[in-house]
């Protein structure tokens, strides 16, 4: 039985294993600095940021971050998935869809009126999950990096 919950801080270890390999996946390197603010971030009640984890038999197999952010078209806040990441071998069991629904949850009870995500074109493992339970906007990202 997959359990998700609230990460806590003495999930820190699974969770950096989990971090790394999430980054491994999408070719980049963040600093250990960051990750280290990041983490007491999803840990500061004023933070809008949170992560969640998904436990299977005692045993962090995958995790989730969100942030809560206002948006100019709905009086609702919206929820921004950033990361979803789930251990390989447990990939299509559904962790990552109850990570994500996890999101839902918590995005209802808090009224907010969107969850949104990004995901690379080239993730089309996920994309089969994402298009069976949200829609696609039709946007295109464009970025500047500072």
């Amino acid at each position: 039985m997959i359990n998700i919950r609230m990460a806590q801080a003495t999930d820190f270890d699974p969770w950096l294993v989990l971090w790394k390999a999430y980054q491994i996946f999408y070719k980049t390197n963040i600093p250990e600095e960051t990750t280290a603010i990041t983490w007491s971030r999803f840990h500061n009640p004023s933070e809008p940021m949170h992560c969640a984890v998904a436990e299977l038999h005692g045993k962090v197999i995958g995790m989730v971050h969100y942030i809560e952010h206002r948006s100019c078209w709905t009086s609702g806040d919206y929820m921004y998935l950033q990361d979803l990441f789930v251990e390989l071998p447990m990939r299509g069991r559904g962790v990552g869809r109850a990570l994500i629904e996890h999101v839902y949850e918590r995005a209802a009870a808090s009224g907010a009126s969107r969850v949104w995500w990004l995901t690379h074109e080239s993730n089309k493992d996920a994309m089969f999950l994402y298009d069976r339970i949200a829609d696609k906007s039709g946007f295109v990202q464009y970025r500047k990096l500072i």
